[in-house]
């Protein structure tokens, strides 16, 4: 079993900063993929960064080069550094991860981007 913890989400005027923390626990020997992924009030989650096993990564076109994954296998977290924030980015931001042929989610963080 996985769990998920994220945490760092909050309240940011444009143009402003925020790091998301995915903190996992749990038997994680098989992971092959962890992403982000954010949800706007009446729209569908979309995925925003995309990390493989072999650290290759990947972007939504809205985020690319303001957003950042990354890990820390030290402290198994995932983290989303996002910069320069819009307030399009405001949702509830989880992380994902898939061990095995399951997925696993976080329950989720709010970000709201004032204009």
């Amino acid at each position: 079993q996985v769990q998920l913890v994220e945490s760092g989400g909050g309240l940011v005027q444009a143009g402003g900063s925020l790091r998301l923390s995915c903190a996992i626990s749990g038997s994680t020997f098989r992971v092959s993929t962890m992403s982000w992924h954010r949800q706007a009030p009446g729209k569908q989650r979309e995925l925003v960064a995309f990390m493989d096993n072999d650290g290759s990564t990947n972007y939504a076109d809205s985020v690319k080069g303001r957003f950042t994954i990354s890990r820390d296998n030290a402290k198994n977290t995932l983290y989303l550094q996002m910069n320069s924030l819009k307030p399009e980015d405001t949702a509830v931001y989880y992380c994902k991860l898939i061990v095995g042929l399951v997925d696993y989610w976080g329950q989720g963080t709010q970000v709201t981007v004032s204009s």
